[in-house]
Formats: structure tokens, sequence, C-alpha cells
């Protein structure tokens, strides 16, 4: 399975996957009006990791910023990994923010209370 790299834009984060070492790699911004569109083709891999996951699996979140539109899909992400995680396969979330932004703080938390997977907090 190859590997999936999409660089970012001004309104879409960068996006880096590496099937060898069983890494994601999210950040930035994330406002496109489209995000499903944005989204689908990390989706779609991420289904197809499912079917032959690496022992673990390390996440790393950074984002500036998202919009409703991308919160969603940013949980249908990271609900691929609490299924991961809930089929056996050890999966670590690392959610990065700035030590002053209280919302993405909260974001990371909604998310891991919502998925009841355990995130990793880290300020920066």
């Amino acid at each position: 399975m190859d590997s999936l790299k999409i660089e970012p834009t001004p309104k879409t984060p960068f996006v880096f996957i590496d099937s060898h070492q069983g890494f994601m790699e999210i950040k930035g911004m994330s406002a496109s009006e489209n995000a499903p569109v944005f989204y689908k083709p990390v989706l779609d891999w991420l289904d197809n990791y499912g079917f032959n996951p690496k022992p673990v699996t390390k996440v790393g979140v950074s984002f500036k910023y998202f919009n409703t539109s991308s919160a969603k899909c940013i949980l249908d992400v990271l609900e691929r990994f609490a299924n991961l995680n809930n089929s056996g396969i050890p999966v670590v979330i690392n959610w990065y923010y700035l030590k002053d932004d209280e919302e993405m703080q909260e974001a990371g938390e909604n998310f891991s209370e919502i998925l009841e997977l355990p995130f990793n907090m880290l300020a920066v």
C-alpha cells in the first residue's frame, strides 16, 4: 500500500500517511467550503489501511483552525482510528495545540470523549 501525501493550501491541511510506519500527520488550516471532497481520499486510504494495519498506529494532529464542515470530516477520520483501536490494534493520537488556544484544546478533548479514544493532549 502506497503512502498518501497531500500538500497544504491556504484552506486545506497538510496530510501525510506513511503506510510502512503506521503513521499519520495532519496539520494546518482546514477551512475548505467543500471539506468532504478534500477528505474523501484520506477516508478511502484509511478504509483500505484498516484491512492490513501496522501493529501500532500513531497519529499526530495539529490544527491552527478548522471550520464546521471540516469538523465532521475530521471526526470521520478519527473515527477510523477509534475503530482500529476498538478492534485491538493500538492507536496513539497526539493532539497538538498552542498552549493559549483553548478552542483547539477543547476540540481535541471533545473528539476524544465522543470517540471514547484517549488522546495525548500536548500544548506547544
